[in-house]
This record gives structure tokens, C-alpha cells and sequence, in this order.
């Protein structure tokens, strides 16, 4: 089951986050996501756990707690929308808000 983890403090490492969801059971993967260009944490990940019901015990157990002066927003991740990021970067012009002369 993907777990989705928000109100992350920067600050906050996988190792961290892993150790956090192990004490509820077995950890697949953990995916603090970053800024492409700064490379900081975006104050949200994803944790993978195979057993269905030792994520929801990790869900129940850790939603709401507090990680690093933060309190975590812990639940099942949604899938992403069909199709994923938009084409083009989203500008409105189609090439990343760079506007074009015609």
C-alpha cells in the first residue's frame, strides 16, 4: 500500500521517516519528495508498505503525531491523475510561461 506523509519538516530525513513506519512493520520504500532545482524537501513523501493491514496500523498509529515541531498528515496515497504532469510545463503558451512573438 504507497502511504502518502505531508506537513514534513525539511529537516526531516528518509532514514527518519522509515524508522518511524518500521516500529508498525515491514517498509518497502521511502520518497521524500524534493525541488528539482534547490534540491530541498517539498514537505512531502510517499512510504510503501506490502502489508495492507500494517499500513493502515501505520496510518491509525502515526497520523497526527508529531515528527521534527511538526504535525504529520498521514493517509493512503491517491493515484495519481491519468496522464500524470502536463505537457509543455503548464505555461499557458505552451513552453513553460515563455511568451512567444508572433
Amino acid at each position: 500500500m504507497n502511504i502518502y506523509v505531508g506537513n514534513l519538516s525539511r529537516e526531516v530525513t528518509e532514514d527518519e521517516l522509515r524508522k518511524a513506519f518500521e516500529a508498525f512493520g515491514q517498509v518497502t520504500t521511502v520518497n521524500i519528495i524534493k525541488d528539482r532545482y534547490s534540491g530541498e524537501s517539498r514537505g512531502f513523501g510517499f512510504v510503501e508498505m506490502p502489508t495492507k493491514s500494517e499500513a493502515q496500523a501505520a496510518i491509525n498509529g502515526l497520523n497526527g503525531t508529531s515528527m521534527g515541531e511538526r504535525t504529520l498528515s498521514v493517509s493512503e496515497a491517491r493515484p495519481r491523475a491519468e496522464g500524470g504532469r502536463r505537457p509543455f510545463g503548464g505555461g499557458g503558451f505552451g513552453g513553460g510561461g515563455r511568451r512567444r512573438r508572433f
